[in-house]
């Protein structure tokens, strides 16, 4: 890909996306430039770790990029945005990976036309397997989404949504590897009380957990029919179902994203009040 492409935030986010670009040779590390607030020890460590050009002339940098990433805290956006907007050219594309935070928003901080793509990656992006939605600001034309789309496919999965379901996105795929960490902590936890060696179960456990993820994308099957397929009556898997069942799991799975959605959402207020 033949991009220069300027970070204006360096957390854990934009260090996903860095460590993916960099993992799948997307862009060569002199590509990439990172700039945030204050926290001179992180850039040092992401310039040591992947040879990324750390911000030094915010003008020549934030000019020469082809693609700007907005990766900062939301309550920092405006500070950011006010910190490179006279520096931005009409042609370079916007994206922003900061939850809560509309396009429109960030068109109306910069006070320019640019092209806005708003993207919702996750933390797999680190390893290439990330799944991001993106949704077009007024400005962005299917060539700017489609430009976006090719760096985001490059570490994972990419799917078109509209903006509005941009806060549903954020509570499923956004923060959904963090449910999955949760249960894992558990699984792992009894797995040793009961015997297991915690790599032995570590291991286990991420292999099921890739097979269960390979089998939902190569079998055209729902997955509950795909439990169904697991659960011999009166057998093991259905009396760990039943224990799930017992305990309303899917109620809980379903009220864990309801609330990382809805303060999606709140976070967009609070940034807009």
């Amino acid at each position: 890909m033949d991009k220069n492409v300027a970070f204006i935030g360096a957390g854990s986010m934009a260090e996903a996306i860095i460590s993916g670009i960099i993992y799948k040779g997307l862009l060569r590390s002199d590509q990439i430039t990172a700039a945030n607030k204050n926290n001179r020890e992180r850039l040092k460590r992401l310039e040591e770790n992947y040879r990324i050009r750390i911000m030094q002339n915010k003008e020549a940098e934030v000019n020469a990029a082809d693609m700007i990433v907005l990766s900062t805290k939301p309550y920092d956006l405006k500070e950011a945005i006010y910190s490179v907007k006279p520096y931005i050219r009409p042609e370079q594309i916007i994206i922003s990976v900061i939850a809560g935070i509309s396009t429109d928003e960030i068109t109306a901080l910069m006070g320019k036309d640019n092209p806005v793509i708003r993207a919702m990656p996750n933390t797999s992006a680190s390893v290439g397997f990330s799944a991001t939605a993106l949704s077009a600001g007024v400005y962005a034309s299917e060539h700017h989404l489609h430009v976006a789309e090719e760096l985001f496919t490059g570490i994972g999965a990419t799917a078109i949504v509209e903006e509005k379901d941009m806060h549903a996105v954020t509570g499923i795929s956004g923060s959904g590897p963090a449910y999955f960490y949760y249960m894992v902590e558990a699984m792992e936890d009894e797995a040793v009380e009961s015997g297991l060696s915690k790599e032995t179960a570590r291991l286990l456990i991420t292999q099921t957990i890739i097979g269960a993820g390979e089998m939902l994308k190569q079998s055209e099957e729902p997955a509950a029919d795909l439990r169904r397929r697991i659960m011999s009556p009166a057998g093991t898997t259905e009396a760990g179902i039943n224990t799930l069942e017992k305990n309303n799991f899917q109620q809980i799975i379903r009220e864990c994203v309801r609330s990382a959605k809805n303060r999606s959402m709140e976070l967009g207020e609070s940034k807009s009040n």
